[in-house]
């Protein structure tokens, strides 16, 4: 394996790049070419980056690694911890110890730590790069940093209404008849052309900023930037959903889901804090669970933060890890 050291992402390219990504096991949005470039044109245009690059002997890309500067000698995964769930190495699904020897090899005499957040327990990362980098004098941490709560999807709705428990079950429906009595017009929208959402982005970010002390500042004009053309390209390539909770005086709550390999990612959500009373979200993300189930989705990922609500629907938590490498 040859690991060759480049500045930025154009140097791989969208093509290449997408193509290592379809080889990948873990195949998240958050590895996407959309999602990887939008951001460092969002939020390291002016910052350092090594791509590494690493090709078989035939000359075939297997693996990459991208990691920007954030400070002197500290390097981190493109993407940022702080708006992308799952972030790894991208390397072809069977050839990660392969790909992870070229890349110790490659930093041997280096004074750089990699600092590598968001790593999913099931990446061999988590278990194999501790094992490799002791034949590199390389010094591996491993820590649990975070947990997704995921949801294994049924084959029905009634079948998974079954699975909750008593107490479960009976506060989802009580949730979801007292917003048919309330505001019987309600009706959830799931929209996933890039037109549709076009068309209500303003709505969602209307209801993020609303939703929490501290949403508004996180969306600022550079944040809402990199949303809007991520959520529209994503939607372009059938990765995105934006769902609507509406009502004629209008909607109540909204949630952006990501899509991919028979997942669906619940990503950002907002609601109109005046209406918190009739739990719009759970009830809106209710009917998202249903839609899922109906189109044979097998997964239902509620991504980082183990907020009580997502516990309210049965979910099991995944661990999630950060790697560093010195």
């Amino acid at each position: 394996m040859k690991v060759e050291l480049l500045e930025g992402l154009d140097a791989v390219g969208p093509s290449t790049w997408q193509a290592l990504h379809a080889r990948t096991a873990l195949r998240s949005p958050f590895l996407s070419w959309t999602w990887q470039s939008e951001w460092a044109r969002a939020f390291a245009a002016d910052g350092r980056m090594e791509i590494r690059r690493v090709t078989d002997d035939a000359g075939h890309v297997s693996g990459l690694l991208p990691l920007y500067e954030v400070e002197p000698g500290v390097l981190q995964l493109v993407g940022g911890a702080d708006i992308s769930d799952y972030l790894d190495v991208l390397a072809e699904a069977g050839r990660e110890d392969e790909v992870w020897t070229a890349l110790l090899a490659s930093r041997a005499g280096l004074g750089t730590l990699w600092d590598l957040h968001a790593v999913p327990a099931a990446s061999p990362t988590v278990d194999r790069v501790p094992v490799l980098a002791a034949e590199h004098a390389v010094q591996v941490t491993v820590t649990l940093e975070e947990r997704c709560p995921v949801l294994a999807l049924g084959e029905s709705w009634d079948a998974y209404l079954a699975a909750l428990s008593g107490k479960q079950r009976h506060e989802l429906g009580r949730k979801m008849r007292r917003l048919e009595r309330e505001v019987p017009e309600a009706r959830a929208l799931g929209l996933a052309t890039r037109a549709d959402v076009e068309a209500r982005f303003d709505d969602f970010l209307v209801l993020h900023r609303r939703s929490r002390v501290g949403k508004a500042r996180f969306m600022d004009e550079r944040m809402e930037a990199f949303f809007r053309r991520v959520a529209t390209a994503l939607a372009d390539q059938g990765g995105l959903r934006l769902w609507l909770l509406d009502a004629p005086g209008g909607p109540l709550a909204a949630f952006l889901c990501l899509e991919w390999e028979g997942t669906v990612g619940l990503y950002n959500s907002g609601f109109d804090p005046a209406r918190a009373a009739l739990s719009p979200g759970v009830v809106l993300l209710a009917h998202i669970i249903r839609d899922a189930i109906a189109r044979g989705m097998r997964r239902f990922d509620f991504l980082r933060g183990e907020e009580r609500y997502k516990y309210e629907f049965g979910p099991t938590p995944e661990d999630v890890f950060r790697v560093t490498l010195r």
